[in-house]
């Protein structure tokens, strides 16, 4: 329970990564607030969380600076505080660069860059208030090491990269940490349009012979937020298995 009392939120949190991450906070003792655009997924997710942890889903989207700070001020005053923000969220328009749209790029850019300066710009204020907090950004393998086809994914996933090591320095003194988790090939229900031998390429790439799952980045996560990792702060921690060795 090394989060008991704990006000997390996890953007995306509806699926995927974010929504396991956001399991492994609450059966941490957290209370998860999950972030997302898609009531639907939300109203799902809230039921995947058993009796006696507690999570709650918010409609609310990165890209407006206004829906975020109103949800912001919503958890202050319905928790008091916010302990963890984890910019979970993101979205894919893959393409080459001379087939991409300006609007294929500029989606990216919205939710994956934009979305993560809005949430963050907007809890700031409260953490730097009661000298605490914990901002973890999701970036990728791809953020450090390019691929093709994604101009506007990697720019973003570089871009995350950059802003927390900026807001490290600027936010230290105001007991505030911000690190970076670069997950690799990991076995989402996005990867189940990918064809089999893509997936067993990637496995015999990585030195531990397999792909990861969203657990391994939710551990991640738990570790970087904990005050065990309290002198951690603008680091990138990959967990891709060794792929990039």
């Amino acid at each position: 329970m090394r989060f008991h009392n704990s006000v997390v939120i996890v953007t995306g949190g509806a699926q995927g990564i974010g929504l396991v991450t956001a399991q492994a906070f609450a059966r941490e003792g957290a209370t998860v607030i999950l972030w997302d655009v898609n009531e639907e997924k939300g109203a799902s997710a809230l039921r995947q969380f058993p009796e006696g942890q507690s999570a709650e889903f918010m409609k609310v989207n990165v890209v407006n600076y206004d829906d975020v700070a109103s949800a912001v001020a919503a958890v202050i005053a319905r928790h008091h505080k916010i302990d963890v923000l984890i910019n979970n969220a993101g979205i894919t328009r893959d393409a080459s660069l001379m087939k991409m749209t300006s609007e294929q790029w500029q989606q990216v850019l919205d939710v994956n860059l934009t979305g993560v300066f809005n949430c963050t710009k907007a809890v700031v204020p409260s953490m730097a208030e009661r000298q605490y907090g914990r901002i973890l950004n999701a970036s990728s393998v791809v953020g450090i090491y390019g691929n093709f086809g994604q101009t506007n994914y990697v720019a973003t996933k570089a871009g995350v990269i950059g802003l927390a090591k900026t807001w490290a320095k600027e936010l230290g003194r105001k007991g505030i940490t911000v690190n970076v988790v670069a997950p690799g090939f990991i076995a989402t229900e996005m990867i189940s349009t990918v064809p089999e031998k893509v997936i067993t390429m990637m496995k015999d790439r990585s030195p531990l012979g397999q792909i990861g799952t969203p657990e391994d980045i939710a551990h991640a996560y738990l570790f970087l937020a904990s005050k065990e990792a309290g002198f951690i702060t603008g680091a990138i921690l990959s967990v891709d298995g060794g792929l990039t060795l």
